[in-house]
């Protein structure tokens, strides 16, 4: 109904690539799926707006983001659509297309060593807040039921809130994070 989209869960790796067994608590829980099935949309004002993804469509969702079903023995995921981070076409995060108000971000490296010259560990290491705007949403829906665009664009260095966003870590290791535009504190350059 409304904008509620069900996604069939990815399943989860129980292997390591080097063939170990992992226990469910050191299993990483899936962000992405497969659009099952869309509602019909929500009405804004007068407008009626189509949900922003078609069934097929492989996507990734927010961390904590809607409820879980089990269907004819998958599991499913039943969202809305504001929870939905992007559409990945590919494999590698770095693809992946924001949806609405959401800007994916090149995570800039982290200082391995202080001033002084000292060597820090990866836990000692300050997580940084500062990285490269790699993909932007098409933009917010105003209350008449138009598109906003951001005014952030790709290729901007931006600072934005430490705890904000989903992490992921693409197929060559690089960070990156995608967050809401709100949650961008400073375009840098």
């Amino acid at each position: 109904m409304a904008d509620r989209v069900l996604v069939k869960i990815q399943s989860v790796e129980e292997k390591t690539v080097g063939g170990i067994l992992l226990p469910s608590s050191a299993q990483s829980k899936p962000q992405g799926g497969e659009v099952v099935a869309v509602g019909d949309g929500r009405i804004i004002g007068d407008k009626k707006i189509e949900v922003g993804v078609q069934t097929g469509k492989n996507i990734v969702y927010s961390k904590y983001a809607g409820t879980e079903i089990d269907f004819n023995g998958v599991s499913h995921l039943l969202l809305k659509e504001d929870d939905i981070v992007g559409i990945l076409e590919t494999d590698d995060i770095k693809d992946l297309q924001p949806l609405n108000d959401r800007v994916l971000i090149k995570v800039a490296e982290a200082e391995g060593k202080t001033a002084g010259g000292v060597l820090l560990t990866d836990s000692a290491k300050e997580k940084p807040v500062i990285g490269t705007v790699s993909a932007v949403g098409p933009g917010t829906l105003g209350e008449d039921g138009t598109r906003k665009a951001l005014d952030i664009a790709v290729g901007n260095t931006v600072m934005y809130s430490k705890y904000a966003g989903s992490e992921f870590k693409s197929a060559d290791g690089t960070q990156y994070i995608v967050v809401k535009a709100s949650d961008v504190l400073a375009v840098l350059a």
